[in-house]
C-alpha cells in the first residue's frame, strides 16, 4: 500500500493532484483514518505500468571459479581430498558467503577434477586444503 505522497513521488505529480484523482475516482484508494492508501494494482491500473520498486540496494560481492585437475591420484587420496573439502566447506560460517564444491573422479585415468565456486578468500582456503592433502 502506498501513501498519497509515495504515489506523487513515483509519478512526479503534486500531492494535491493525486488526492484529486482519488476524489474523482480516477485512482482507487482506501481511506484509513485521515489518510488515503493506494494498492499497487490500483496504481498500476492508473499508469498502465508496474509501480516503481525504489532504488536497488546492492553490495559488492566478488566470486571466483577454480578448476583443479590432479593426475595420478589414488582412490584413497581422492577420498581424503573430497572428505576434507566437504568438511571444511560445511564448517564455514554463514557470513563467508556461498560456496559450491564439486568433485569428479575418473578412475581409468586416475584423475580428479575439483570445481570450486565462491568468495575469493573462501576459495583460496579450499585450495590450501587441497595443497596440504597432496603434500602429505
Amino acid at each position: 500500500m502506498y501513501s498519497v505522497e509515495d504515489v506523487a513521488d513515483q509519478l512526479g505529480l503534486h500531492v494535491r493532484t493525486v488526492r484529486s484523482y482519488v476524489r474523482e475516482g480516477r485512482l482507487k484508494a482506501v481511506k484509513i483514518g485521515k489518510q488515503y492508501r493506494i494498492a499497487a494494482p490500483d496504481l498500476q491500473a492508473l499508469t498502465g505500468r508496474a509501480p516503481y520498486p525504489g532504488p536497488v540496494r546492492r553490495e559488492r560481492y566478488s566470486e571466483v571459479s577454480s578448476i583443479v585437475e590432479i593426475d595420478a591420484i589414488s582412490p584413497e587420496t581422492v577420498s581424503r581430498v573430497t572428505n576434507l573439502l566437504l568438511a571444511a566447506g560445511n564448517s564455514r560460517g554463514q557470513q563467508e558467503g556461498p560456496l559450491r564444491i564439486e568433485t569428479i573422479y575418473d578412475a581409468e585415468r586416475a584423475r580428479l577434477k575439483v570445481i570450486l565456486v565462491g568468495a575469493i578468500d573462501t576459495t583460496a582456503s579450499m585450495l590450501k586444503v587441497i595443497q596440504v592433502v597432496l603434500e602429505s
